[in-house]
């Protein structure tokens, strides 16, 4: 199936936030093909039939652009799709995690193999963010939990808390096509995992809440997230800006005691201990 391909350029300080926003308006993947001076050159990948300046539009609204950017688009190839993702995907150690793709050789002392492909959901581990809460993960599990993806993507942060021991994996994304690839990068890696919709979660709570979405959905979803969260359970939330930390602090303190995590600018990790 071929893809729409677009190009732009935006201010280097604001580009990470830009290609989140644009995977919450409907871009199927998006990456940093260059970064020259204080710009950079963003690639991504839109449906065949998507209407790519509505998008885009979208997109600079929520990441709070003050101009939409110009853009350039172009019909491309699964076939040229596959060989750009593979040439610009390289492998990741995180703790006693590493992440590669099928065509990586992992090196002989990883304790925990995750295969994950670029594909058509959001999270390779590459992102500063996913690479924060696996970190968080990787510190905090100790085998036996229960836990909860919410935003699950790629299902990266599902899959790696099921490596890492977990008793009961549950991923959810708002995006059918997340929850199939989800499903299918699970049964790459060998590991047991529920991946619905929202509204087909199952009543319970979880030991160890994960979101990484962005910073207006985090600050919606914290009454959901605190009834799924059990009472000494942790949450661990990511997606966000350093300058959005304290907004999205205030909306889970009354249900949690927050603390802020590490940071790789401009991005932050904020986690919890439920109340």
């Amino acid at each position: 199936m071929p893809w729409l391909a677009l190009t732009l350029e935006v201010d280097a300080d604001t580009a990470d936030a830009f290609g989140d926003a644009l995977l919450e308006a409907g871009v199927r993947s998006v990456w940093q093909e260059s970064t020259e001076k204080q710009h950079c050159r963003l690639a991504m990948l839109l449906d065949i039939q998507a209407e790519p300046a509505g998008i885009v539009s979208a997109a600079a609204t929520l990441a709070g652009l003050k101009k939409t950017p110009r853009f350039s688009a172009a019909r491309l190839e699964d076939d040229d799709w596959v060989r750009r993702s593979q040439a610009q995907f390289t492998p990741l150690r995180v703790g006693r995690l590493w992440i590669g793709a099928s065509w990586h050789t992992p090196p002989l002392d990883a304790a925990y193999i995750l295969r994950i492909d670029p594909g058509l959901a959001f999270g390779t581990g590459s992102h500063p963010s996913t690479r924060l809460v696996l970190g968080f993960v990787e510190r905090v599990m100790r085998g036996g939990e229960r836990v909860l993806d919410y935003g699950c993507g790629s299902g990266i942060l599902a899959i790696a808390a099921a490596k890492l021991g977990a008793a009961k994996v549950d991923a959810v994304d708002i995006d059918a096509k997340a929850i199939e690839v989800t499903r299918n990068n699970a049964r790459t890696n060998g590991v047991q995992l529920d991946a619905q919709l929202p509204e087909a979660l199952f009543p319970g709570r979880y030991e160890l809440v994960m979101a990484n979405i962005l910073s207006q959905p985090l600050i919606a979803l914290a009454p959901l997230l605190a009834a799924r969260t059990e009472r000494g359970g942790r949450i661990a939330l990511a997606g966000l800006l350093d300058t959005q930390a304290d907004e999205v602090r205030q909306a889970y303190e009354p249900a949690f005691q927050m603390a802020l995590g590490e940071r790789e600018e401009p991005w932050r990790l904020l986690h919890g201990v439920r109340r």
